[in-house]
């Protein structure tokens, strides 16, 4: 089983780029899934996308315009980038991992790991 640890700034500016990290360790095995998934505060969990084994990507259509998801499998890790945020952003940030593709899938025990998760602020 994988470990996962997500880092980046607490506090972000609106209109600025929102980019967090995860990075993995333990369980060497290269085929997992990789995804980003967020929860602001009084409101249920958000899938915003997941980044396969193979580079794929696959992205939530409501924020499809403003994430990228990119691994650097040099380093273990993998990235999330969310453009031009505003205070709707700011939530804990959870990066995950599975061995299925998980499109949309918000529920913690369809994943094999899941972060401490990691909370972001938007604001001036």
């Amino acid at each position: 089983q994988v470990q996962l640890q997500e880092s980046g700034p607490g506090l972000v500016k609106p209109w600025e780029t929102l980019s967090l990290t995860c990075t993995v360790s333990g369980d060497s095995t290269p085929f997992y899934y990789w995804a980003w998934i967020r929860q602001p505060p009084g409101k249920d969990l958000e899938w915003m996308g997941v980044i396969s084994y193979t580079g794929s990507t696959y992205y939530n259509p409501s924020l499809k315009f403003r994430t990228s998801i990119a691994r650097d499998t040099s380093k273990n890790q993998f990235t999330l980038q969310l453009l031009s945020v505003t205070p709707e952003d700011t939530a804990v940030y959870y990066c995950a991992a599975s061995k299925t593709l998980l499109l949309g899938a918000t529920t913690r025990n369809l994943y094999d790991s899941w972060g401490q998760g990691t909370q972001v602020t938007v604001s001036s």
